[in-house]
């Protein structure tokens, strides 16, 4: 049995927003401690981990595994109500949701039908980082959208005191530089607009974003190959 009732509804809402355009299937493995997911993308390119630990909502669940189609039409559903209860039975082939107002004057409830899928978690090799940038992350959002209208990767070099990200094509090219490198390295555009989705969940930003005290969202994505394209 698994139920989990979150009062700041809105912060699901956010995550999901954040994943959508990653993967539109999701597996959640459900615990007494929290809720966690580890999935790549549909292109088997970047990875999204995401935890959510029990602090941050009232849950009654034993250990499970779930694996469920989200739609965006689901995801539409939680622009007015505020508070979100999950619930399943074990062995269950459904999930409900319930939507609630916070002055519960209105209440709506629906099930998504749960999926089987040929699932193996990815692993995350140990990384040994030679630069942390500590950015806010509306500022990390309007960099990828502004070099992405001149190139499809950026190049991204920390020096002493400073960060440079650039992009560039045939046409042209542009530099963003912020103050305070080892070699740069190139990250897909694409995916890093993706990631800047979950901008709203937090203020810094390392591509690790703090979902108040609830837990985190990771994103890992692999260097940008010299003529590699984009799929």
């Amino acid at each position: 049995m698994f139920q989990a009732h979150l009062v700041q509804g809105s912060i699901v809402k956010k995550v999901l927003e954040a994943l959508k355009d990653l993967n539109n299937q999701t597996c959640c493995d459900i615990r007494w401690s929290s809720i966690n997911l580890q999935n790549l993308d549909s292109s088997h390119i970047s990875l999204v981990q995401l935890t959510l630990c029990s602090e941050g909502f009232h849950v009654h669940l034993t250990t499970m595994t779930t694996t469920w189609l989200w739609r965006e039409r689901e995801e539409k559903k939680m622009c007015n109500e505020g508070i979100i209860t999950l619930r399943a039975t074990d062995n269950a082939d459904t999930v409900a949701l319930v939507f609630e107002a916070p002055n519960q004057e209105k209440a709506s409830d629906y099930e998504i039908r749960l999926i089987d899928l040929d699932f193996e978690q990815p692993g995350i090799p140990e990384q040994e980082y030679s630069c942390l940038v500590k950015r806010p992350s509306g500022e990390f959002s309007h960099i990828c959208q502004d070099l992405s209208h001149i190139g499809d990767a950026a190049v991204i070099s920390c020096a002493k005191g400073r960060v440079k990200c650039s992009a560039s094509r045939v046409l042209g090219n542009g530099n963003i530089k912020l103050s305070q490198t080892t070699s740069p390295v190139t990250f897909s555009l694409r995916y890093l607009n993706f990631f800047t989705k979950a901008t709203p969940l937090c203020s810094p930003v390392t591509l690790m974003y703090k979902i108040a005290n609830m837990g985190c969202i990771k994103y890992y994505l692999p260097l940008k190959m010299e003529g590699e394209e984009e799929s």
